[in-house]
């Protein structure tokens, strides 16, 4: 595999001092290897760069296993293989889904690399779905999470049926007290890029903002007036906290998402969509979105709820200022709370405008639409284009972001024109099969 090209495919120059390192340790040791990097760094390129090369496109078994602790971070990780074209193939297993139909896709695809979450990657080994001969790579993504004890027994298991396991690569943004020791590392390389002095980059701002009551959801309103058409993440750390929230945000008039892991899995992926493609400008959920969601342009991280920790912190702050980008973090503090003593750096209080001086919510510039077809009907991205503009009379330039699944497809097209396209495409075919065109709301 042709490492340049690929990066060129992807649309980078060069690789940053952490990537740089990490491919070189991968390639050109036969070391374990563990990176501490900040959220944000591009550490899934760092690792899938130097696998990918390593890989023997001319097997068609599965020779690495990358481990993830959510699903989120299983699809976001195949994405980013299926983007760099370089031959390899792979699939993505998690929980929330049927096992056999992942088991068909496995045997369909012949994955080289299969991203997963350590329970259902147990669940195909056991069921030979997968076989542990040829996999000679694992990697450990967030594995400060996966070595936590919630998925201690799970790891422990998973570890011990890869017989022909040569080389572990661990990966995170916060270090783990302790690397258990049936992970079986080998005089590893450690690549540490953590600055201890500098917590969260310096490209992000840090802001308090004082709310004069308990209920703070009036100054989140404003808060997120104050910011116009800006995209912001309101992080809380309770479900029905989620739920409560995003609906008073809705009937303010905000263009919300909302996002937690009490939500159907097609729930999550929707919410998910509706804001990475402009549907909604304010994503409202738990520490769940903190890893694995690499959302470009997110201008602000807003505490609704204090972090649960540094690490918790942390992760949160990093859904902003990807690579090269700048951001800003808030604190909504009520009458009694107090920014943790683990916030290091400038913090500066955000003075709020009256209410009347603030326009009211912006709308999103875009608008998601369900289509009842998708890869099992051979549907294609180009033939979503070509019906949307054929059949509900858009132009090329008014279609956005197109996800196109198994059975069903998103795409995101200008708002102004969502409902004329609905009334339009009612009834009408997609490679000669009447589909349903529908608002994911």
């Amino acid at each position: 595999m042709d490492i340049d090209k690929v990066l060129t495919q992807l649309g980078i120059a060069d690789l940053n001092e952490m990537q740089q390192k990490t491919t070189a340790a991968i390639l050109g040791t036969n070391s374990d290897v563990v990176v501490l990097s900040p959220t944000g760094s591009g550490k899934t390129l760092a690792y899938l760069l130097p696998l990918a090369h390593a890989i023997d496109v001319t097997d068609d078994n599965v020779q690495a296993l990358v481990i993830v602790p959510g699903r989120e971070l299983a699809l976001q990780s195949d994405t980013v293989l299926r983007d760099m074209a370089c031959g390899v193939r792979s699939v993505s297993c998690y929980g929330g889904r049927p096992a056999m139909d992942e088991h068909k896709v496995i045997k369909k695809v012949m994955p080289h690399i299969v991203f997963g979450t350590p329970g259902r990657l147990n669940d195909h080994l056991d069921k030979q779905n997968i076989s542990p001969y040829n996999i000679r790579y694992v990697i450990i993504d967030e594995f400060d999470k996966c070595l936590h004890m919630g998925f201690h027994d799970e790891m422990s298991r998973l570890m011990k049926k890869l017989p022909g396991l040569r080389r572990r690569f661990l990966l995170s943004a916060t270090d783990a007290e302790e690397i258990p020791s049936f992970v079986r590392l080998k005089d590893a390389v450690r690549i540490d890029c953590l600055d201890e002095a500098e917590q969260v980059p310096e490209r992000v701002t840090i802001h308090e903002v004082k709310s004069p009551v308990k209920d703070k959801l009036a100054t989140l309103s404003l808060l997120l007036r104050s910011f116009g058409e800006r995209s912001s993440v309101v992080f809380l750390n309770y479900r029905d906290s989620v739920e409560r929230t995003a609906d008073y945000l809705r009937k303010e008039g905000f263009a919300v998402s909302h996002f937690h892991g009490g939500m159907e899995q097609e729930q999550r992926e929707a919410a998910l969509y509706r804001f990475s493609n402009g549907s909604a400008n304010v994503f409202v959920c738990t520490d769940l979105a903190s890893r694995g969601l690499d959302i470009p342009d997110i201008d602000n991280i807003i505490h609704y709820h204090l972090p649960q920790g540094e690490d918790g912190y942390v992760h949160r702050v990093g859904r902003t200022a990807r690579w090269d980008a700048k951001g800003r973090t808030f604190f909504v503090l009520g009458p009694d709370e107090h920014i943790p003593e683990f916030v290091d750096g400038d913090i500066s209080l955000y003075s709020l405008p009256a209410s009347d001086l603030l326009p009211p919510p912006s709308p999103s510039r875009m608008a998601t639409l369900y289509i009842g077809k998708g890869k099992k009907d051979k549907l294609s991205k180009g033939d979503i284009v070509g019906f949307l503009c054929k059949k509900g009379g858009l132009t090329s330039a008014e279609i956005g972001r197109i996800d196109v699944k198994e059975r069903y497809s998103y795409v995101a097209v200008k708002r102004e024109r969502a409902q004329e396209v609905i009334t339009n495409t009612r009834g009408e075919k997609v490679k000669g099969v009447k589909t349903v065109v529908e608002m994911v709301k």
